[in-house]
């Protein structure tokens, strides 16, 4: 069989745990057997981190699929899968190790499943360098649904950093074949909203503060909307630990939905959070694509899969985004094209993200 591997270069590009995702994601759905080096080789530590490793284990377990090399520090891995079936899976990066991120690299999976899944991800779900579980409820979840298909994400217990401990249980059914999606007008924005929230230790003051610099900071560019950012302190049964954060979200007459957030942390003032998520935000609007920067390369291997032309409005394009478009094409054969938009405001910076998608239809249904 090893002749037949493909090989994957973990060091390349983004060169992180963005490229175990894409590429386990599609071995599974495509029955491709692969070999991953250099995992992480760029980074200060090198190979698995318990998050990363979760994430094969989950992937394994959803196919009954065979993984080698499987531990932390590990700098290279060999997959067999096996099939997709659905059932329960449960994921514990034992961290403060995102939970979104076990979710990216599971749902494209169990979406071409024999049989309804629940996915119980257990971890950090507002982490540093991965989106927050409210942006994933907020904004991926009714964007990526426009390929035709829904799930149900239910937030039991937030988790922060250092020691996790959230749980989030999504359920899906699986689909026969996915949709192209179309998300090329950006039409107006009609309202500004978001949630402002801290747990454990931390005064509700702090969140109110968080708001009302948002709002202060979005009002000096825009200023005739309604925005609506609600403070929130989590209730201590259902958050471990301590932790704050922002999310926005500005949604458009056709749609679309951008956003911006931050993290807390100690020693960085409530203010300070509250701003830099709208200039996020605001930073998001300003290009004029219909996607902001961290959606983007969370649609390309939905793109990839769906059947037809999908196409895409966005910002600049990101590293991750290259990368998931590199490592779709090799895996998928689909065949992605990325073109500056022709404005009419030359000031924007746009791109149209175009994919015919192979079309996976579920062998199972």
């Amino acid at each position: 069989m090893d002749g037949d591997r493909v090989e994957i270069d973990g060091g390349i590009m983004e060169g992180g745990g963005q490229i175990l995702r894409v590429s386990t994601a599609l071995s599974c759905l495509l029955g491709l057997p692969l070999r991953v080096r250099r995992i992480r080789a760029g980074r200060s530590q090198p190979g698995l981190r318990p998050q990363h490793l979760s994430g094969l284990e989950i992937v394994r377990d959803l196919c009954d699929g065979k993984l080698n090399g499987g531990e932390i520090g590990s700098t290279e891995i060999t997959f067999t899968p096996g099939k997709i079936k659905g059932g329960t899976h449960i994921a514990d990066t034992k961290t403060a190790g995102s939970v979104c991120l076990l979710m990216q690299v599971a749902m494209p999976c169990v979406l071409f499943a024999a049989s309804p899944s629940e996915l119980r991800l257990k971890g950090g779900t507002n982490a540093e360098m991965a989106p927050q579980i409210d942006y994933t409820v907020m904004v991926f979840k009714p964007i990526v649904e426009k390929f035709n298909f829904t799930f149900n994400c239910d937030i039991k217990r937030r988790g922060y950093y250092p020691q996790g401990g959230g749980e989030v249980v999504v359920q899906m059914s699986p689909v026969k074949e996915l949709s192209p999606i179309n998300l090329t007008e950006r039409g107006t924005v009609t309202k500004i909203y978001g949630r402002a929230f801290v747990a454990g230790a931390l005064p509700i003051k702090l969140a109110k503060d968080m708001s009302s610099a948002a709002v202060r900071c979005i009002r000096r560019e825009i200023r005739d909307l309604y925005i609506n950012i609600q403070p929130v302190r989590e209730p201590d049964d259902q958050a471990i630990g301590t932790g704050s954060g922002i999310i926005i979200v500005a949604e458009t007459s056709t749609g679309c939905l951008l956003a911006g957030s931050s993290l807390g942390k100690r020693g960085k003032n409530a203010d300070k959070v509250g701003i830099e998520a709208a200039e996020k935000l605001l930073q998001n609007l300003k290009h004029g694509g219909t996607v902001d920067d961290s959606l983007q390369d969370q649609l390309i291997i939905f793109m990839a899969l769906a059947k037809g032309m999908s196409r895409v409005k966005s910002g600049p394009i990101t590293l991750h985004t290259q990368t998931a478009i590199h490592f779709a094409e090799q895996l998928t054969k689909a065949k992605f094209t990325v073109t500056k938009s022709e404005e009419e405001d030359p000031s924007n910076d746009t791109y149209i993200i175009e994919c015919q998608g192979i079309g996976m239809i579920n062998p199972n249904l």
